[in-house]
């Protein structure tokens, strides 16, 4: 087995990697930033360690200071988690050039899988199906309009190094080409540091269906079954189910059999997994993940596979235990991604200090959580605070084991996702398992979700006294809210005015903190309903202010680089002469 394992990342995946070390009996190691000095899952780690002064959300990117502190508490392996440096190439030589372990794929693998045109030519020379596309605009509208020619709308902008949904924006007809191209490439950069995009067709209703694949040095290569992950908002999952729902057996058996040669075009190790889309009976590669997945408990559950245990083992030269006759799908599972987000308000992100933290315990659930009662939640990082898994015997055992856990969960302090689990759990599409990645924001209802949190700088409510009372001979257990404190003096000078006159017709202000990244319209010139006037950053994910009313833009309270706060006012629209609205949607969650 390996020696002492530095874990190269942060929260619930850190904590999941580091718990696995100890049940195989490994040392660990685990590294941090100074925005997570108290960071709940470093007591899991035998030793930890900071990693220097540095802005909090390029600490975990910092590979010399990664590998200095490898050296200095005498690592032997390294484990980079999901995200951050996971899928980098370059940070894979690096820690086998300092003669290291690496816990994942040989570099060439990921950087095969890494540029999704590459991954594109793998799949196609595996004899995979490829969704039609791979073309790149090099910037030029007119390269979009081509190819929509060829093809037909709806065109998918992507990222050609990244995944996770960032860096992929629609285009619908021609007029929203340029700003579809301009947003993707943006988004891609802040996110992946590569502008690069491609084309591709964008199918409009499709299942997101994944196949989770292991493989040893020595070529064995088999999958463990598929996930169904098509509950998702701006391209980005919610909820993910093992097996998936209704899928025909022929299918499911030719998709795993796709994945296993997929890995083997790539001279793929240890675990991954291969993404595809399903519609009209027909499946099309996507990209492969070339690191362990968010959802990779729900395998785990219906697999009996520690796959982080796997990992581990696969990278020690194990060979592989199992052989694809081995594989058996036993019950289901479900899992619900709890992300501190309003999604009463769009999903925006909700970052703050979570008050009180109680999970869902009991038979057949689990919770891979990375933060506890106090944490703060920063705008610096992906907005996952905790994955809540339900188990059950058949599909309808687990929902209704989820439903009762998220009922059960408690978070206070910042918004999260638990309203919309708990609407999703009990939709009828759900319910039924017909439900493709555009369900949640082009066919469900999310009324009557909770609305955006107070102000993060607000100070929170006395805590809330528990109290049992008992009506008539009934115990009822009720809460005692005491009055807010007066709100903290702010410390620290914030760009735009928040105030409570902000906001209102023809005042938009931002939804959250964050970092403006575009201003889309000058003063002085008109707006209609849905026109894009700022974009905002917050916690990894681009967010769009939109007018609100046709008129003029009277005035900008901001420019790009300035942070903002939840509520400050950031532009003023004056009467003006109508005009029509852009063709197409008005709004939309991902942008234009």
């Amino acid at each position: 087995m390996l020696g002492p394992v530095l874990v190269a990342n942060r929260g619930e995946i850190a904590w999941r990697v580091l718990r696995a070390c100890a049940d195989l009996g490994v040392p660990s190691i685990a590294v941090y930033s100074e925005a997570d000095r108290h960071g709940p899952w470093l007591a899991a780690a035998d030793e930890a360690y900071l990693l220097g002064p540095a802005p909090a959300a390029e600490s975990y990117l910092a590979v010399d200071r990664i590998l200095a502190v490898a050296e200095r508490a005498g690592a032997a392996a390294v484990h980079p988690g999901y995200g951050f440096l996971s899928e980098s190439a370059p940070f894979a030589s690096a820690v086998l050039d300092a003669g290291l372990t690496w816990i994942g794929p040989p570099p060439e693998a990921i950087a095969t899988m890494g540029d999704k045109r590459s991954a594109r030519a793998a799949a196609e020379a595996a004899d995979c199906p490829v969704v039609p596309g791979g073309v790149d605009p090099d910037g030029d509208p007119a390269a979009v309009a081509a190819f929509a020619a060829a093809h037909g709308y709806p065109v998918a902008v992507k990222a050609a190094f990244g995944g996770g949904g960032r860096g992929l924006k629609v285009v619908r007809d021609d007029a929203q080409a340029a700003e579809a191209l301009e947003a993707a490439t943006r988004e891609s950069l802040a996110a992946f540091g590569r502008g690069e995009v491609y084309l591709e067709r964008y199918l409009d209703r499709p299942r997101h269906i994944e196949i989770q694949v292991l493989a040893d040095a020595a070529g064995a290569t088999i999958h463990l079954g598929e996930r169904d992950c098509s509950t998702q908002r701006r391209h980005q999952k919610l909820l993910e189910e093992a097996p998936a729902p209704g899928l025909d057996e022929t299918l499911r058996r030719r998709m795993g059999a796709a994945a296993v040669r997929v890995a083997e075009q790539v001279g793929y190790v240890g675990a991954g997994t291969c993404e595809f889309l399903v519609e009209d009976g027909d499946f099309f590669f996507l990209e492969m993940n070339t690191r362990l997945q968010v959802e990779h408990p729900v395998t785990e559950l219906v697999t009996g596979v520690d796959l982080v245990a796997a990992q581990l083992r696969l990278a020690a030269g194990e060979d592989l235990w199992l052989t694809q006759d081995d594989v058996a799908l036993r019950g289901h599972a479900i899992e619900a991604r709890i992300n501190a987000e309003d999604p009463g308000a769009g999903f925006t992100p909700s970052p703050g200090v979570i008050r009180r933290w109680r999970p869902a315990a009991g038979p057949g659930v689990r919770v891979d959580a990375g933060v506890a009662e106090g944490s703060t939640v920063t705008r610096d990082y992906d907005s996952l605070l905790a994955k809540l898994i339900a188990y059950g015997a058949d599909r309808e055992e687990a929902r209704r084991r989820l439903v009762r856990a998220c009922g059960e969960f408690v978070v206070e302090g910042v918004a999260t996702t638990l309203p919309f689990h708990r609407l999703a759990l009990d939709h009828e599409a759900f319910r039924a398992g017909d439900v493709a990645t555009t369900s949640v924001e082009g066919e469900w209802s999310l009324a009557g979700l909770a609305g955006a949190p107070p102000d993060a700088d607000a100070a929170p409510s006395e805590p809330a006294r528990p109290l049992v009372v008992e009506v008539d001979g009934r115990r009822l257990d009720v809460r005692v809210l005491e009055p807010p404190r007066p709100a903290r003096a702010r410390r620290r000078r914030r760009v735009g005015r928040a105030s409570p006159v902000a906001g209102g017709p023809g005042r938009l202000v931002a939804p959250m903190q964050g970092t403006i990244i575009k201003t889309a319209v000058a003063p002085g010139e008109p707006v209609a309903p849905g026109d894009v006037v700022v974009v905002l950053e917050a916690m990894k994910m681009e967010n769009y202010v939109s007018a609100d009313r046709h008129g003029i833009l009277e005035r900008l309270e901001v420019s790009p680089g300035d942070l903002v706060a939840n509520g400050a006012l950031l532009a003023v629209i004056a009467d003006g002469p109508d005009r029509e609205a852009p063709d197409g949607p008005t709004t939309a969650p991902d942008g234009p």
